[in-house]
């Protein structure tokens, strides 16, 4: 582990909801796949489920996308931006199967507001730690997806939709015509 667990939770948890703007269509399409996307990440808390906070969250997707694109004082001024817009008040909490860690938002804050201060807080990690060539888009020449590179090595290119695994099979065939 790089960083404390909820940075790295919210890290994977910012790439994942900027990712449900796929190219390929709209991954949170209705309230339904919100719940669902809030139970895979294990929100807690406030869940109105309604079509204002779908709204909301899909909002919140370019965002934090720019992050990914940003340099670090675009990051730093957009992490300030949302820290300050939420009313982020960090503290220290346990809950649920959840050892000591911070949140910055009350339990009872909308959805959005709660996903932003998430996603800022462990960027402030990123960029205390001079780590934000962590972030990528994935190397795939079809996709645009964000990567939070985790790995010790720094070596992750692909994202979790399945590009590597088509561009390591995509070189195999190649090799293989190559060698015959």
């Amino acid at each position: 582990m790089l960083f404390a667990n909820d940075t790295e939770e919210g890290l994977r948890g910012a790439a994942a909801l900027v990712n449900t703007d796929d190219d390929d269509g709209e991954l949170l399409p209705d309230v339904g796949a919100l719940q669902d996307f809030a139970r895979e990440w294990n929100w807690t808390g406030n869940l109105a489920l309604d079509e204002a906070e779908l709204h909301a969250v899909r909002a919140l997707r370019p965002r934090l996308r720019a992050l990914w694109q940003g340099d670090e004082d675009f990051v730093v001024e957009s992490v300030n931006g949302l820290l300050r817009e939420f009313n982020a008040l960090p503290q220290l909490v346990r809950h649920d199967h959840w050892d000591y860690h911070i949140h910055a938002t009350p339990l009872e804050a909308p959805l959005s507001a709660r996903m932003a201060v998430e996603a800022a807080m462990a960027f402030v990690d990123l960029v205390r730690s001079n780590e934000l060539g962590r972030l990528r888009i994935c190397a795939a020449e079809d996709c645009s997806a964000v990567v939070i590179d985790l790995s010790k090595n720094r070596s992750r290119r692909f994202c979790e939709s399945g590009c590597g695994n088509r561009a390591a099979v995509a070189a195999y065939r190649a090799r293989q015509r190559a060698s015959v």
